[in-house]
């Protein structure tokens, strides 16, 4: 069927109204996009990452403590980068398991050290952030250690056990339950207050959860003279305490001139991990394991190879670091960006939009394809009726003949008509669908124009032929 007609700017004003600019939500996006590309870009270009964005406070131990020692040097690390970190005094891993659950609704305090194999609160308010790489020792110390040469020797003696609420008095607890029959007479003290007690010779021994290079146990070895136990039991105590293992501390170790101890000691590690209760943007998170690693370059490496056997689930900011092998690219420049959701999530979420409209795209051809092809057999069904090369404008001029007032051909003239008129009104509610991509409107449009000359020209015809002769 041959459409001679005005040409198609004109046929739309006088079918469609005037003609039609770009949709309004197509220029809004466009302008949108712009401006966020924009302000990207300027947050991005000549600034070099810091950790201003890292304001947290972080339980850690006492004073004298490595762990206070320990936040202390990773608070150094982010205040070079214009970070902050309080440090937040403790009587240790007990204690600041308990504040940092209770901290969870306030969001007061965001992270802590505490030691590995403690018991989780249930329900579970706390993440995993990471395992710092270097070991803690649970050591015991007294005037006469060396003396001690099993277990067995242990009986009846008096043994301080750290503060209340340490992760040292918790783990000692947990041994010296193994011992029950010994009649061990335990106390709690302060970690200097129990170091002058083993002095005096108020106590025979002395339990500390320690660095081993940390400056109070080489003091206690060097200058109080204090010695350390060798635990010849300490495999067999040591698979009775959840994470820990056996380590040893060579002859030597505090003072290689004078000896000090004087022979290996076998000891119990004890790992320190990083835990967070959940308040932390993820990029805070991440800022904060940054200062870590420049106070532990092996951490990450640590993190990255070993099992996590804790019971808690890392935390997504903590895991994608060390899958990355460091912190989120787009997180050091625009902080705010990853705490609206992970990098890798905007990835996911950018193909899933990509797939989105190219589903879209591809709903929207095949439709206008059906319609094209409805319209096509339509106009295939009219050409039939009148003479080869009748174009649309012929049909809307021509004289009514007595060959046009047939039944069959006044049946299938209705016919026509009908299925235009629903292809019309096919073609106006899907060009309206959500499903269409902007900008691609016009191309229903153009579809419903050719419809509407059509069944524009079918109708003058019956006009005539209803007309009185």
């Amino acid at each position: 069927m041959r459409h001679d007609r005005p040409s198609f700017p004109e046929r739309l004003r006088r079918r469609l109204g005037k003609g039609q600019t770009p949709p309004r939500a197509l220029k809004t996006a466009l302008v949108f996009a712009v401006f966020v590309a924009a302000f990207v870009v300027a947050a991005t270009i000549g600034r070099n990452p810091d950790l201003s964005h890292v304001k947290v406070a972080f339980l850690s131990g006492s004073p004298e403590g490595n762990y206070y020692a320990i936040v202390a040097a990773a608070a150094a690390q982010a205040k070079r980068q214009r970070g902050r970190i309080d440090n937040v005094a403790s009587a240790g891993s007990v204690e600041n398991m308990a504040r940092l659950a209770a901290a969870k609704t306030s969001c007061g305090v965001q992270f802590a050290l505490v030691q590995d194999g403690l018991t989780w609160p249930e329900p579970n308010p706390f993440q995993l952030v990471g395992r710092l790489p270097v070991s803690e020792n649970l050591v015991v110390l007294g005037r006469d250690a060396d003396r001690i040469r099993s277990v067995a020797d242990l009986r009846g003696k008096r043994i301080g056990i750290g503060p209340v609420g340490s992760g040292t008095e918790y783990v000692a607890r947990q041994m010296l339950a193994q011992l029950d029959e010994l009649g061990i007479k335990a106390s709690t003290h302060p970690l200097q207050e129990q170091l002058e007690l083993l002095s005096r010779g108020e106590l025979d021994l002395g339990v500390m959860v320690i660095d081993p290079d940390a400056r109070l146990m080489a003091q206690a070895v060097r200058d109080r003279k204090l010695q350390i136990v060798d635990l010849s039991g300490a495999e067999a105590l040591a698979h009775g305490l959840p994470s820990a293992r056996v380590g040893l501390i060579k002859a030597g170790y505090y003072d290689p001139v004078h000896e000090l101890p004087p022979t290996d000691k076998r000891v119990i590690q004890i790992d320190t991990l990083v835990i967070g209760n959940g308040c932390a943007r993820e990029s805070v998170t991440q800022g904060v394991i940054t200062a870590l690693t420049r106070v532990f370059p092996e951490f990450v490496r640590v993190n990255r190879e070993r099992a996590n056997l804790t019971g808690l689930e890392y935390a997504s900011a903590a895991r994608s670091y060390y899958d990355e092998q460091g912190p989120d690219r787009v997180g050091e420049y625009v902080p705010w960006f990853i705490d609206i959701m992970p990098t890798a999530r905007w990835v996911q979420l950018f193909f899933a939009f990509s797939f989105l409209f190219a589903g879209q795209a591809l709903w929207h051809r095949f439709r206008l394809w059906r319609i094209d092809v409805t319209r096509v057999r339509i106009e295939d069904d009219v050409a039939r009726l009148f003479p080869p090369r009748t174009t649309v404008g012929d049909i809307e001029t021509m004289k009514a003949d007595d060959r046009y007032r047939t039944p069959d051909f006044r049946s299938r003239l209705t016919a026509a008509e009908h299925d235009l008129a629903r292809l019309s009104e096919r073609c106006r509610r899907q060009s309206l669908s959500i499903l269409v991509p902007m900008g691609q409107e016009m191309a229903y449009r153009y579809q419903e124009g050719l419809v509407a000359d059509l069944l524009h020209a079918l109708r003058a015809l019956r006009e005539r032929l209803d007309a009185p002769s």
